[in-house]
Parts: structure tokens; C-alpha cells; sequence
């Protein structure tokens, strides 16, 4: 294995440095062509291009320039894009790209319905990608880099932004959110406890309404802005159940699904379907947010998870644009955790039709919960207003 990496990437290498040598040698012929315009009488602009000099970076041997830029930030590198003809050339080399996003994709904390980079760039090699057809690396990054992300969001009106004096005019319904998944209930830390009580996060605006058949209830919740919205958790199980499932260290049967046997041509498939007490709640509804146990070292069967998502955002049971926030949740610092772009692509998010976001959340800390919040609420909104 490692030996293939080293035999592909020195073949990679060399093909960059013949990229480089034919940039370096068009430059240099350029550079003759103005010197030859700038010989003729009155060429003056000739003269001051010609008197032009090859910065010393760029007259370094081509293997060093590459490995100075491997170690420059991808800000860095379009800035040096910018100095020069060869350069703006040289910095959108894939091999560069492609190591930069195979680095920082693990580190990223978010990743969405717009910007998540394709699977053959982690699953192929690259080699295996013709010189006339190479992946443009350079783009896949800045769309999926969460700080491009933030700087290039559109400007949405924000009903939050709205002065005290008017809302106190307008009558305005919470948003209500669905929230389920399997990192409700097998994280050391509880994601829900930490919620109900730790209100200089996340202020708790309503005491539970009611309950459904024993696995879930509703809460109001309050940002900072005075946004308020209601979250309905729903388990898999009652409390009780959970609890001897735990001390038992046995799997529970999930009480939210039951399965229906179907014929997908001559196979046949199993499709889950909601009971018909959550079945009400994904009907008035305005969004889902589901809660992933992202811990590296459990088991996770993400194909029965998928099915579970499907059958809670089935387009029957309401409008088809609501939003799905996916919290990617282990239960403190420190615990190994899958990055954020793998689970969307374990859970095969790409095959939803509706915008969709994975964010990064620890239990303990509740790190991460507001950034999604806010993404989930301004999806919100934009459905509502459409």
C-alpha cells in the first residue's frame, strides 16, 4: 500500500514538473518576444517588460517550487496566484489541491447539500485520472471549505433581525423541528440533558408539552437573538427500555419504524415506515434533525439509518423541501471522531432531493448545536417564505 502511494505520487511528481518546464519555457520564450519588441525604436512599454526579472522563487528548481507551496495555506497559494502569469498557472496544479483536501477534510466541522466534494476523490487514485481529464481540485476545495462557505452566503432576510417593537405587532408561530437518531441514546453524554440544562447556550423557553406514547415530547428553546422554536425528540424506545437496554448491553427494537416487504423488480426489499403517532409529528413539522453517533470506534449500520431518514422525511408525509440538519455527534473532546464529509457519504445524504447539512456536535460541550440551529432555522424561514 504504501509503496504504491510512493511509486504513484514520484510518477505524479514528475508529470508536474513537466507542466512546470513547458509553463517556465513559454514564459522564457514571451520573455524573448518582448525583449525583441522592445529592441524596435519607440517601444518604450517594450523595454520596461523586458527589463522585467524572474523572481527569485521562480528561478528555483522546479521539485523545490513544489515543495514550497506544498506548505503553503490555500490562501497563500491563490495569493501567489495573483503576483504573475506563471504563477496563476502553476498555484491551480491538482497534486497541491488534492493534497489540500484530503488534509483539511477531516478537520472540517460542516459540510452541506451544495458543497460536498464527489466520492471519487477519495476513492480513486490519482493516477488513475488522465492528464486531459484531471479532476479540478482547486474547485472542489474553495466549494466545500467551510470558511469560503461563510463568505460567499447569500444575504437571506433574517426574521430574527426584525426590532422588538414590530415583532411585538406580528404574531409569529415557532418553527417546530423533529429530532431523532441513534446518538440520542447511545452516547456516554446525553445530548438532550445537556440541552434542558445549560442555558447560557441554549435557553429553554417552554417545559415539555406533552408526550407520545412514551418516546418523545416537545420543548420550546430560546437563541440568543430571541428566536424561539420547538424541538420534538423522539427515541427509539421508552426511557425504561433504554436503560436495561444499556445495563444489558442489548440491542433494542426501534418502536418509531415498523417494516413493510416489498418487490424492487425480483428482489425483494424491506421499507420502513413511522408509526402513526410520529407520523403526525412529520406531518407539522418544519424540518428534521437527526443525531448521528459519529464515534470511530462503535459499529454503525448507516444503510438501516438511511431508510430510517427516508421514511421520516417521505414527501407523503409533508412538503418536500424541509430541511434535514444532521448532527454528527460524539459524546465529549477527545473521542476519535468520523469527519463530517464521510458521514454524509456513509449516510448517502448526496440522494436526498432537499437541502440537507451535517455539522459537526459534542454532547458534552454542545459544541457545534448552534451553528446548526441557525443553519436549520434560516432553511426554515426560506421554505416558509417560498
Amino acid at each position: 500500500m504504501a509503496a504504491g502511494g510512493t511509486a504513484e505520487r514520484g510518477g505524479l511528481e514528475a508529470a508536474l514538473r513537466g507542466r512546470l518546464r513547458g509553463l517556465r519555457e513559454r514564459w522564457a520564450w514571451g520573455s524573448r518576444e518582448r525583449g525583441a519588441a522592445a529592441a524596435e525604436p519607440g517601444s518604450a512599454d517594450g523595454a520596461e517588460e523586458a527589463a522585467e526579472e524572474v523572481s527569485a522563487l521562480q528561478a528555483l528548481p522546479i521539485d523545490v517550487q513544489l515543495y514550497i507551496m506544498s506548505f503553503l495555506s490555500p490562501q497563500d497559494l491563490c495569493r501567489l496566484g495573483c503576483t504573475s502569469c506563471y504563477w496563476r498557472v502553476a498555484v491551480q496544479d491538482p497534486l497541491l489541491w488534492r493534497n489540500f483536501l484530503l488534509r483539511d477534510l477531516p478537520i472540517w466541522t460542516s459540510v452541506d447539500w451544495k458543497s460536498l466534494p464527489a466520492a471519487e476523490i477519495f476513492n480513486n487514485a490519482f493516477s488513475q485520472v488522465s492528464d486531459e481529464a484531471l479532476y479540478d481540485y482547486m474547485a472542489a476545495y474553495k466549494k466545500s471549505c467551510p470558511q469560503t462557505r461563510r463568505s460567499l452566503k447569500s444575504s437571506r432576510p433574517r426574521y430574527g433581525a426584525v426590532t422588538s417593537f414590530l415583532q411585538s405587532l406580528v404574531t409569529q408561530s415557532e418553527p417546530r423541528f423533529a429530532m431523532f437518531g441513534p446518538g440520542l441514546e447511545e452516547l456516554d453524554d446525553s445530548l438532550v440533558r445537556k440541552m434542558m440544562t445549560c442555558p447560557e447556550i441554549l435557553l429553554v423557553a417552554g417545559l415539555p408539552q406533552r408526550r407520545i406514547h412514551g418516546i418523545g415530547s416537545g420543548v420550546s428553546f430560546q437563541m440568543n437573538n430571541n428566536q424561539k422554536f420547538n424541538i420534538v425528540t423522539l427515541y427509539s424506545t421508552t426511557s425504561v427500555e433504554r436503560k436495561r437496554a444499556r445495563e444489558e448491553q442489548a440491542a433494542v427494537v426501534n418502536k418509531m419504524f415498523y417494516q413493510e416487504n416489498s418487490i424492487v423488480g425480483n428482489q425483494q426489499a424491506v421499507q420502513y415506515n413511522v408509526i402513526a403517532q410520529v407520523k403526525k409529528v412529520c406531518e407539522v413539522v418544519d424540518g428534521f434533525i437527526y443525531v448521528a453517533n459519529a464515534e470511530a470506534h462503535k459499529k454503525h449500520d448507516r444503510e438501516e439509518e438511511l431508510a430510517h431518514i427516508l421514511a421520516m422525511i417521505d414527501p407523503a408525509l409533508g412538503p418536500p423541501n424541509r430541511p434535514l440538519l444532521v448532527l454528527s455527534c460524539v459524546s465529549h473532546f477527545g473521542v476519535e471522531r468520523i469527519p463530517c464529509v464521510y458521514m454524509a457519504h456513509q449516510l448517502q445524504l448526496n440522494l436526498l432531493p432537499r437541502p440537507w447539512m451535517v455539522q459537526d456536535t459534542v454532547a458534552a460541550t454542545l459544541s457545534g448545536l448552534l451553528s446548526g440551529i441557525e443553519w436549520l432555522l434560516e432553511e426554515a424561514d426560506c421554505k416558509n417564505a417560498q
